[in-house]
């Protein structure tokens, strides 16, 4: 859009270029004809004058020269704006769809009808939750769109843990500090049908994403700290099949839980257990059909559940389907099965189903409410084998299973300027094979803790609330302010003692116990947060 504008502006300019010539033209010879009664008068002076020749000869010299210049001026014009490029700019969600590779001379077409449309041109959808809400990337090339996100955060806990540390999230992980969450710098790469997307990781993420992975504690090399800074990392191709085809491999976000990996993409800064608890990354192969402008279907060959490398034997599949019937409506539903993901215990399968949908009731963007949506997110999953089962208590073990939803409802104003948000949910996880560990004593994934075990049949059981208000002077700038109420049925969030020992974790291996000492968790906890969100 901005190009054609761009043109138009050019082609008016070079209207009133001409325009001022021919104007200029007319005026000389207005003034010519005021002066001499005709050309002939003119002629006939200038040959009885001398002088007055050279005078009319040097006027007429500098009136010949000056449109010269100006059709120079127009020729160049006329050429630059025949050859000048014409560059796309396309901005989409990470965590619901990824761009298809435009063409560098063919404009976008977004008629869902055409056969070569876009897929999901057809419609506005920044204001789905999990969708990035910037509409354009002003400083894209036709080779390269660059992207650059920050992430900072201050939290208040009300229980004022004496060691900062915050337990039970994916999104928020220390106390009374102003916080460096995420650093991404990056962008996507596209030459004609070859693509790629690299975005770093850098800040907190980059140590609490590879802690809650067991799998580098597998082999060799080091997976936690070679994939450590790097959040997305995935190049693939894209074949002109129907509305596109993308054949990608190697570390993509994934869609499981609604919420996007990235707060600014979302209507709220901490999400319920249902997104916190599940993946946000995925390493493997993904293709992308796109069938109809409306519909994408997504098979995945991945290594595990958010996993860097296997647990096991087996590596996981998977796969979504996202419909957007109209610019109201999305449907999603992501499935994950076969994969071995207790680490240790290669007999046991995972799986799990999260179907996702979301609402746009209301949009009159000149009104005082310019918009309000809702989400409405389902989750259900269990283990089998291993001394577990899917179906209940029985010979082949305690139930392991996973079972929760989660609901929000959004309000926008004054142009979409401000937001308020209100939402949670719960889950039930017996096993807690989902449920983040405490890192007490320096614990994670792999190593586990006396302190709260994740033994088959253990209860857990968690529920939440927030609310959540934004102000967005800029379409690339949110300032949040959120307050969450979060509980279970255990003790599991961090205390006024908190879950480090004296004088730091320095009291054998991670996880393991500390004589006369004990974390101090309790079943509660309330949290006030402050964030400054950026995306460019």
């Amino acid at each position: 859009m901005k190009n054609r504008i761009t043109l138009c502006g050019q082609r008016f300019g070079l209207a009133a270029l001409s325009f001022a010539a021919g104007m200029a033209v007319c005026a000389s010879n207005l003034r010519a004809q005021t002066t001499e009664p005709n050309l002939q008068t003119a002629v006939e002076n200038t040959q009885s004058t001398p002088e007055h020749q050279t005078a009319q000869d040097q006027k007429i010299q500098q009136l010949q020269d000056k449109l010269e210049e100006i059709q120079k001026e127009l020729t160049a014009l006329k050429t630059a704006s025949a050859i000048a490029p014409e560059t796309h700019h396309v901005t989409t969600a990470k965590a619901s769809v990824s761009s298809s590779v435009l063409t560098e001379a063919e404009p976008e077409i977004t008629d869902p009808k055409s056969p070569h449309s876009e897929p999901f041109a057809f419609a506005d959808f920044t204001w789905l939750n999990g969708n990035a809400r910037t509409k354009d990337t002003p400083y894209a090339t036709k080779f390269f769109t660059p992207e650059i996100r920050s992430d900072v955060s201050y939290t208040y806990d009300f229980r004022h843990p004496q060691d900062d540390t915050i337990v039970g999230s994916s999104e928020v992980f220390r106390s009374s500090e102003v916080t460096l969450t995420d650093l991404g710098i990056g962008g996507d790469f596209h030459l004609n049908n070859v693509h790629a997307r690299v975005l770093s990781q850098i800040g907190l993420y980059a140590t609490a994403t590879p802690r809650n992975d067991a799998s580098p504690s597998r082999g060799q090399w080091d997976l936690a700290d070679a994939y450590r800074y790097v959040g997305e990392a995935n190049a693939g191709y894209h074949f002109n099949v129907q509305h596109g085809l993308n054949v990608d491999a190697g570390i993509f976000l994934s869609y499981v839980g609604l919420f996007s990996f990235y707060q600014f993409d979302n209507w709220a800064y901490q999400p319920s257990y249902v997104s916190s608890n599940t993946p946000w990354f995925f390493n493997g192969v993904r293709v992308q059909w796109y069938p109809t402008a409306k519909l994408k279907i997504e098979p995945w060959f991945i290594n595990g559940w958010q996993s860097y490398g296997r647990f096991n034997n087996r590596p996981g599949l998977g796969g979504q389907i996202l419909y957007r019937p109209t610019g109201k409506l999305e449907i999603l539903g992501n499935q994950y099965g076969y994969g071995e993901d207790a680490l240790g215990i290669g007999n046991r399968t995972r799986y799990h189903t999260d179907d996702s949908i979301e609402y746009k009731y209301y949009d009159r963007p000149m009104a005082t409410i310019s918009k309000a949506a809702m989400t409405l997110t389902g989750d259900a999953g269990c283990e089998s084998g291993g001394g577990v089962s899917c179906m209940g208590n029985g010979k082949n073990g305690p139930k392991q299973s996973f079972l929760g939803f989660m609901f929000y409802n959004r309000l926008w104003f004054d142009r979409d300027k401000y937001g308020l948000t209100v939402g949670g949910g719960r889950i039930n996880n017996p096993g807690r094979y989902l449920v983040l560990l405490p890192p007490i004593n320096g614990a994670t994934a792999a190593s586990g803790t006396p302190y709260f075990t994740e033994n088959p049949g253990d209860p857990f059981k968690a529920w939440d609330a927030s609310v959540t208000a934004d102000y967005m002077p800029s379409q690339y700038f949110t300032y949040r302010l959120e307050y969450n109420h979060r509980a279970a049925n255990v003790p599991y969030f961090a205390g006024p003692g908190g879950v480090t020992p004296p004088g730091g974790n320095t009291f054998g291996a991670p996880g393991s116990v500390v004589a006369g000492w004990s974390p101090d968790l309790r079943e509660s906890e309330n949290r006030l947060t402050v964030a400054f969100l950026m995306k460019f």
